[in-house]
């Protein structure tokens, strides 16, 4: 077995233990697990509060007995042909401090051999016509990356429950899709987006704005929060929220850098096709953009009818 690693996180606070082979984690996670529950959440690294809120999350469910397994894998079945795969941060150390301070009890880092171990799968989960949605549609064959990566870990790390962040709204439908549809033994946990004090949602990818660009995306933080207003205000219409969302980011398409517009949609969040204005219930407000090379998703939830 290789040397397991150990960083400290701030003082005072507990240690995490590293491991980057499946063999060594699987021995740990057995030695953890016991009697406790087990969570997971699962990153590409380049941790933020945002990760440290699903991390203090997991741990708040399972208890000081349970265990908190952090998977930090940049998936490269999940980036297409011009992505930024070769630039996405990698920041492992860093990470380490962020998941401890949090209150992980396990970082699992596998490099891509481990996880896909014959080389590229030849078989993988497919997302069907809900990974052919928006963000599909923006990034052909995205969500079976993201399903066939999801489903490895869940079936390496074993967990009662697993947390993943609203802000990857229709990421969080289709994994809860195929948890329900194969009847994976585990719950799947949504967590509230985490924001800065401006609004805008924390992203590992903001990293690359530059100043300029962090003004101009600010508009997708902007248009949510007005159609969320404009729906409040007028009792609740579809249309007011797309209407006044779409303003918003028509404005910023002027802006220098401009804001590139991918899609604004009004989505039901089972499923994420389009709601009629006539829609009650719940409902997502999700707007993707470029703001120069950088590519932003965002969304808040809403609620149509009575509350």
């Amino acid at each position: 077995m290789s040397p397991k690693l150990w960083r400290k996180a701030v003082p005072g606070e507990p240690d995490v233990e590293l491991f980057t082979s499946r063999a060594d984690f699987d021995a740990a996670l057995a030695q953890f697990a016991t009697p406790g529950r087990v969570a997971v959440v699962m990153t590409m690294g380049a941790l933020h509060e945002g990760h440290a809120s699903l991390i203090r999350a997991a741990r708040a469910r399972v208890g000081a007995k349970g265990v908190v397994t952090v998977t930090v894998f940049v998936n490269p079945l999940q980036f297409g042909a011009g992505e930024d795969l070769d630039r996405y941060p990698r920041t492992l150390d860093a990470d380490l401090e962020v998941a401890a301070a949090a209150g992980a009890d396990i970082v699992f880092a596998p490099p891509v051999e481990e996880v896909y171990r014959g080389g590229e799968p030849r078989v993988r989960m497919t997302a069907g016509d809900m990974g052919e949605r928006y963000e599909g549609a923006s990034r052909p064959g995205h969500f079976d990356g993201v399903l066939t990566v999801v489903a490895k870990l869940l079936h390496l790390t074993r967990p009662d429950v697993a947390f993943f962040g609203e802000k990857d709204a229709q990421q969080l439908a289709v994994i809860r899709r195929m948890v329900l549809d194969l009847d994976f033994p585990v719950e799947i946990v949504g967590a509230p987006t985490v924001r800065e004090i401006d609004g805008l949602a924390l992203s590992s990818r903001n990293r690359y704005l530059s100043p300029q660009e962090r003004t101009t995306a600010l508009a997708l933080s902007r248009a949510l929060f007005a159609g969320r207003d404009a729906g409040r205000d007028a009792g609740r219409d579809a249309a007011a929220v797309r209407s006044a969302a779409r303003a918003v980011l028509d404005e910023a398409a002027s802006l220098q850098p401009p804001l590139d517009l991918d899609y604004l949609a009004l989505v039901d969040p089972l499923d994420f096709t389009e709601v009629p204005d006539d829609h009650t219930g719940e409902a997502v407000l999700a707007v993707a953009a470029k703001v120069g090379s950088t590519r932003l998703i965002d969304n808040v939830r809403l609620w149509f009818g009575a509350a």
